[in-house]
């Protein structure tokens, strides 16, 4: 997988931790997988769940858009019209 697959928001839904073992999040349209993250586990990280576009709920975090600088990247979120 690489930057130019495109997966549309049911199929990010999808890999939420519970639906598939795969745990994704996007942010700015880059689809980011966390499964290795203990932070993550079981799909949920604080007040968060995984399977989701986290752009908008990053103000609120204690961190910046860094922490996803060490995930792997595993596509891109299709723009919906």
């Amino acid at each position: 997988m690489s930057i130019e697959t495109e997966y549309s928001k049911s199929q990010l839904a999808l890999r939420n931790g519970q639906d598939k073992p795969e745990i994704w999040v996007a942010y700015q349209g880059i689809i980011y997988e966390v499964s290795a993250s203990r932070l993550w586990r079981n799909g949920k990280h604080y007040e968060h769940w995984a399977g989701q576009d986290l752009t908008a709920e990053l103000a609120d975090a204690p961190h910046t858009a860094q922490v996803f600088e060490k995930f792997k990247v595993v596509g891109k979120l299709k723009k919906t019209l």
